[in-house]
């Protein structure tokens, strides 16, 4: 009976360069997943905030006229001309700091980070791992 020759080196260095490819390819694949999914998440981040300071700029100038109006009416109440200005400026400093603590308090949150592809490569990671150890 002949000996058994072992693996051809042929063979096996075939099965290596195309092992190699592959993960090559899934690695750049993995990267333009990525890539997708947070140019989708800052283009949906970038319209919302066009369209909120859009809405601000309607907003600033219909507050301004309601803060007018008060100020004007709290004055003909009064009948002076101050009281009512300081009245609605201390309103406004007041709903301005309320604001910027909401505002803080949601910003602070982070970046967005690509979900899909760590969770995808934690995936490809633990089936190479596991088909290490066979």
């Amino acid at each position: 009976m002949p000996a058994d020759p072992g693996p051809n080196p042929e063979s096996l260095a075939a099965a290596v360069t195309e092992v190699s490819e592959k993960m090559s390819l899934l690695v750049r694949e993995e990267i333009e997943l990525a890539k997708a999914e947070m140019t989708q998440k800052i283009s949906t981040i970038a319209r919302g905030a066009a369209a909120v300071a859009a809405g601000a700029v309607f907003g600033v100038f219909g507050i301004v006229f309601v803060m007018l109006s008060i100020a004007w009416g709290i004055n003909s109440v009064t009948n002076t001309i101050w009281v009512g200005f300081v009245v609605v400026m201390v309103v406004l400093l007041a709903l301005t700091a309320i604001t910027f603590l909401i505002a803080w308090r949601k910003l602070k949150v982070g970046a967005p980070a690509p979900t899909m592809a760590i969770d995808e490569a934690k995936k490809i990671r633990a089936t190479i791992q596991s088909g290490e150890g066979t």
